[in-house]
């Protein structure tokens, strides 16, 4: 391994440019969006800082370049560029758009744009021959040109962070949403941290002002708060934006699971009218969505079978069984539908007038579909107990779903039948 290679380095390099990859497929959908945009350029500014300031890439980029110190300006460049990205971000948060707060955010590009410029005019003329990878602040402190470079990134660093944690400590008792809330959280800590950073690196150019060796301040205790700060600050304005995403694709992704049984159920019918095949890597939000159609499509055609007493019976059934109301009507939904599916491929001819009472019957295919994956006991011959015992009986009687018309729901034979099931189930 490289004696220049270091962990610490890896981790949280590793972690921020995971994160822009994530965030590229977005940026490259919605580069439109200032906040998409922003969000990616401090991410971006972030890895960059963290991978030129890797030990081992400060001497790759010497040599590749013959230039000894070339990694200062382009890693003091980045950190310049992330900070300016920071305040934005923070100035977009808080306050609604105005033209006030547009001229507000080019002020800041403008001023920084402009440190960038100076790290570069003073890091020319600077003779710096000696390459420096750990002590380059402490070892040309001294130096002119390289002094006012060093001087240069660090206020403008530490001006950045004393503002940004100013406006949060001020904007944090009005913000009410979580996810904005532990944003702001991680921000005002990783601006902490990058105060530090500073406090200790300018402690140790100025011992070296006044002859004192105190270089391990800036060697050894500074760069671990310099890595908390890009991590910490990345995380803050990403968690705003990555958590409620989460959020809601592990509830959507729930409820694609959940509707599984019912869809598999009607699919056999080839309802839908969008051929169209989804692969696992297409968006969750697309899936269950053509999910949901091709349930509902299915539903559709079932429509003519289903059984309002039937859906009664079981109902109650359930009701009696000591279910709460939602499982209830799921399970009440469920018979309903397998009594429908189950007539369908039979042959045996729809019933009129039932499209006023289908979204009674299947107004939560959610609880239908969970309750479509309990019955199972009935696929190897044993005798379902509770509401499903209703459906049970018909089918194995051969019965299909009782119309609704009124000529055969008033034969006096079919009573005492209806309340034998209900008594069984």
């Amino acid at each position: 391994m490289d004696p220049h290679f270091r962990i610490p380095y890896a981790v949280p390099t590793a972690l921020l440019a995971t994160a822009l990859l994530v965030k590229l497929p977005t940026f490259v959908r919605a580069w439109r969006d200032p906040d998409v945009r922003a969000t990616t350029v401090l991410l971006a500014s972030a890895t960059a800082v963290l991978v030129v300031i890797t030990p081992v890439n400060i001497e790759r980029l010497n040599e590749l370049t013959g230039v000894p110190n070339i990694a200062s300006p382009w890693a003091y460049s980045f950190l310049t560029a992330f900070c300016a990205t920071g305040l934005t971000m923070i100035i977009r948060w808080r306050e609604e758009p105005s033209e006030r707060r547009r001229r507000r955010m080019r002020r800041i590009y403008w001023v920084y744009a402009g440190v960038v410029v100076a790290l570069w005019v003073t890091f020319l003329p600077a003779h710096a021959p000696e390459p420096r990878i750990y002590d380059l602040d402490t070892y040309y402190a001294s130096t002119p040109w390289m002094r006012e470079h060093i001087l240069l990134y660090l206020t403008a660093h530490m001006v950045s962070s004393l503002v940004a944690a100013s406006m949060l400590w001020k904007w944090f008792p009005e913000v009410e949403n979580r996810w904005l809330k532990s944003g702001v959280v991680l921000l005002q800590l990783g601006f902490a941290s990058g105060l530090l950073f500073d406090a200790a690196k300018l402690t140790a150019v100025g011992a070296r002002w006044s002859g004192h060796d105190w270089d391990a301040l800036s060697t050894g205790a500074a760069p671990p708060f310099a890595l908390m700060e890009a991590a910490l600050v990345a995380l803050g304005f990403l968690v705003p934006q990555v958590g409620p995403f989460l959020q809601r694709w592990i509830r959507d992704q729930r409820e694609h699971r959940r509707l599984r049984p019912l869809w598999r159920a009607v699919r056999v019918l080839g309802a839908s009218a969008a051929p169209a095949r989804l692969g696992f890597w297409a968006p969750l939000d697309l899936r269950l969505m053509q999910r949901r159609q091709h349930i509902h499509d299915g539903l559709r055609l079932l429509t003519p079978y289903f059984d309002q007493s039937l859906h009664q019976q079981a109902y109650e059934a359930a009701r009696a069984a000591g279910h709460d109301e939602s499982r209830a009507r799921g399970t009440a939904g469920a018979v309903t539908v397998r009594a429908a599916l189950a007539a369908r491929s039979s042959g045996a001819p729809p019933t009129p007038d039932t499209a006023a009472t289908s979204t009674h019957i299947t107004a939560d295919i959610e609880s239908i579909s969970r309750e479509l994956r309990r019955p199972d006991d009935a696929a190897v011959g044993q005798r379902p107990k509770g509401a499903w015992g209703c459906i049970d009986m018909r089918l194995r009687r051969g019965a299909r779903p009782a119309p609704t018309h009124p000529q055969q729901t008033d034969h006096p034979a079919a009573e005492p039948q209806t309340e034998s099931k209900i008594t069984h189930a």
